[in-house]
Parts: C-alpha cells; sequence; structure tokens
C-alpha cells in the first residue's frame, strides 16, 4: 500500500477509488482492513464513541 494518507498513531489510511485501507504502520506486512467508502466514517464515528 502506498503511502497516500495519513499516518497518525502507527495507522496508515490510504483512500482509493474503490475503497478505502488501513493497516498498522509498525507492522505493514500483516492485515490490512478495507472499507467500501461509504462505511468508513460510520467506521470511525464508532471508534471515537469506543464501540
Amino acid at each position: 500500500m502506498a503511502r497516500h494518507g495519513h499516518v497518525h498513531n502507527g495507522l496508515e489510511i490510504a483512500a482509493r477509488a474503490a475503497s478505502v485501507a488501513v493497516r498498522d504502520s509498525k507492522a505493514p506486512a500483516r492485515a490490512t482492513l478495507t472499507f467500501p467508502p461509504e462505511a468508513f466514517a460510520p467506521f470511525l464515528e464508532a471508534l471515537k464513541k469506543g464501540r
């Protein structure tokens, strides 16, 4: 995954045309979470609320 997004607390976020990918920048060989763009904002809101 190229570094197109923001790096914050060890996370890389890459916005692509059909998805948003998130991975741990400290362990880039591990799994990447991929979301449809319309699901990413609700995911972030849930994280902020501690869910």
